[in-house]
């Protein structure tokens, strides 16, 4: 499909009345159409993998067409000043999300960037960082439980940031690297309870949180902990 084409399609699907619903979520784009993520991800199969339009999708600067773009592009050829660029423009957790989910958890430098954002002082950048451990956690079935383990210090570090959409993402990251299988479990619970006790308020919620969902008994069911 041409970049006109894919306008006009998106254009075509528009749902103005669908963006006061999206901004109480904290989707607050600066430019929306307010097409709904499962008509993009049908018109991305349409298209599949086009690079070049991705890029030109990004530039448009629309939710919808930078969402398109991060479900278009090849992440084995994304680009370390791409990755950097695009992130540098998140400004809503969607948007975050959707590229990380999509597109950069795919790439050679995930595991880089995970570790590297999840320290930087910009909020969505950071929170691209825990998300990125969220989906490694999730997508990269082969990787062994030492891949994740330098994220546990990286997590409690970070665990005092108030910043909402911060918090979030590193109790993210914590609740999904800890229901990846035992071992990982038990580190993961083990860092959850340490916040949960500490002294910073922030630390505390992102702590009691994960131990919630991680000592339930469906994931201890799931994992067979006893």
């Amino acid at each position: 499909m041409t970049y006109d084409e894919v306008l006009s399609e998106l254009e075509a699907r528009a749902d103005p009345d669908s963006l006061a619903g999206m901004a109480r979520f904290g989707i607050t784009p600066a430019r929306a159409l307010g097409v709904r993520l499962p008509a993009l991800r049908r018109l991305a199969r349409r298209i599949g993998t086009d690079r070049a339009l991705a890029a030109h999708l990004w530039e448009e600067g629309v939710r919808e067409t930078q969402i398109l773009a991060s479900m278009v592009d090849d992440p084995a050829q994304v680009t370390e000043d791409q990755m950097e660029s695009w992130a540098a423009e998140f400004s809503y957790w969607e948007i975050c999300d959707q590229v990380c989910m999509n597109l950069f958890a795919r790439t050679p430098l995930a595991w880089a960037k995970a570790l590297e954002w999840s320290a930087r002082p910009q909020e969505f950048v950071k929170r691209a960082g825990f998300v990125l451990m969220a989906c490694l956690a999730v997508s990269d079935k082969k990787a062994a439980d030492g891949a994740f383990e330098p994220f546990f210090p990286l997590i409690e570090r970070q665990s005092d940031d108030d910043r909402t959409n911060v918090r979030k993402a590193v109790n993210w990251a914590l609740r999904q690297i800890g229901k990846r299988n035992p071992s990982l479990w038990r580190q993961a619970v083990a860092v959850a309870r340490r916040l949960a006790s500490g002294g910073d308020r922030t630390s505390r919620w992102i702590g009691r949180d994960a131990l919630k969902e991680l000592t339930s008994e469906a994931v201890r069911e799931r994992l067979q902990i006893e």
